[in-house]
């Protein structure tokens, strides 16, 4: 058994329970925003849509640090760590997400990036909400493609028939 391998599939578990907080929190303050309608509940929305993307982002660097031995680098180096998730790495694994997976999430991505390089008050809360609105659906799929990606990983973990000879 690959020891590093074991480790990353721990580590890719803990992070899918983290995100999974920080969804069911975006939709509580959702549901807050829209009973009491109060938009400054929005804000607090964006932060969790932020960390969302920034949680699964943090998976992604861990695989493709490592399995795939790289990083990119670069200006574009968010979008293009996306792109390398829904590629398969030849003799090294299987594609981490499906492309379904992979649009749902760039849209979390870009906006993660208004998070950051604008004020607040300059976030839509119509926008807000619409991304709250699919953030669960986009979640399960994260989930379910990588416990797909964690399965094959245990495939690839386990000794091939010479190897257990050769023991």
């Amino acid at each position: 058994m690959n020891t590093e391998i074991g480790v990353l599939r721990g580590r890719l578990q803990q992070a899918l329970l983290d995100i999974e907080r920080v969804v069911a929190r975006a939709e509580s303050l959702q549901h807050k925003a829209r009973s009491s309608q109060d938009t400054d509940y929005y804000d607090a929305i964006a932060l969790n849509l932020h960390a969302f993307y920034t949680g699964v982002e943090a998976m992604f660097e861990d695989i493709a640090r490592t399995l795939d031995g790289a990083i990119p680098a670069g200006p574009n180096w968010h979008q293009e760590l996306l792109q390398q998730m829904g590629a398969e790495i030849g003799g090294v694994r299987p594609p981490v997400i499906q492309l379904e997976t992979r649009y749902c999430l760039d849209e979390y991505r870009g906006f993660r990036h208004l998070v950051r390089n604008l004020y607040t008050f300059n976030l839509r809360p119509t926008r807000i909400a619409e991304l709250c609105d699919d953030l669960r659906a986009c979640f399960e799929a994260v989930k379910r493609d990588v416990a797909t990606f964690v399965a094959a990983l245990q495939d690839l973990d386990r000794p091939t028939d010479k190897e257990e000879s050769d023991a």
